[in-house]
């Protein structure tokens, strides 16, 4: 564990209602699995234009909100791959350096505080957007889930192929390009998911809880 990162909290195993489905995508048959959803967005574009902020950041702000209730998102295996639980988890995000056609991953630290965490994501975007490295912000800490962008495409599928990746048990998130269905707008969401961490009811959750934050955008106000 790396020193400025709390230890998370271990899982009790005994009273843990999902042991059986956790030791089983474990270890007998691991697997992660991916959701493509369309996430209706017209009120959130709509209510972003009237306070000036930015749409990147106010995005990763609702997933990490939304991941950040739910203790199935904020999983990790301890040394001796026993779960246990991250209080909280911060959000690392990808920033396009377009001289070099490469990107760079930074993280700020998550704050229920939207405008505060508005402001950090909006100084680090500034910040690492000519960066050379893949991961210019070191040391890292352990707590990190991912969210990348692909403004340029929009998807109806997404899928990410990890080897020898079984023991990350934090979600993966990835953003595509608005495209208009009916008079509103849609974004693309896709989130890969260890299996051993969610089951699929889990995942429709988290995806239920991100669709509220962007179908009423009142925080961003805040």
């Amino acid at each position: 564990m790396d020193a400025m990162t709390p230890a998370p909290t271990p899982i009790d195993l005994d009273t843990w209602p999902r042991r059986e489905h956790f030791e089983h995508y474990r270890d007998t048959v691991p697997c992660t699995y991916a959701m493509t959803v369309d996430v209706d967005v017209t009120d959130f574009v709509r209510a972003l234009g009237d306070t000036g902020r930015k749409t990147y950041p106010a995005q990763i702000w609702a997933l990490a909100t939304a991941v950040n209730r739910h203790r199935e998102f904020r999983m990790t295996l301890q040394p001796d791959r026993s779960p246990a639980i991250w209080d909280v988890v911060h959000p690392v995000f990808t920033v396009f350096n377009p001289e070099r056609e490469t990107f760079s991953a930074v993280w700020v630290p998550y704050d229920d505080d939207f405008g505060t965490f508005h402001d950090a994501a909006v100084d680090a975007l500034a910040t690492y957007r000519t960066a050379t490295t893949m991961f210019p912000q070191q040391p890292r800490p352990a707590n990190l889930f991912d969210v990348s962008s692909l403004p340029w495409r929009s998807f109806s599928g997404f899928t990410i192929q990890v080897r020898d990746g079984w023991d990350h048990l934090l979600p993966i998130f990835t953003i595509g390009r608005y495209h208009e269905r009916d008079g509103r707008t849609l974004m693309p969401l896709a989130v890969q998911v260890h299996h051993a961490a969610a089951d699929g009811f889990h995942t429709t959750r988290l995806i239920a809880d991100v669709e509220r934050l962007l179908a009423e955008p009142s925080w961003l106000a805040d």
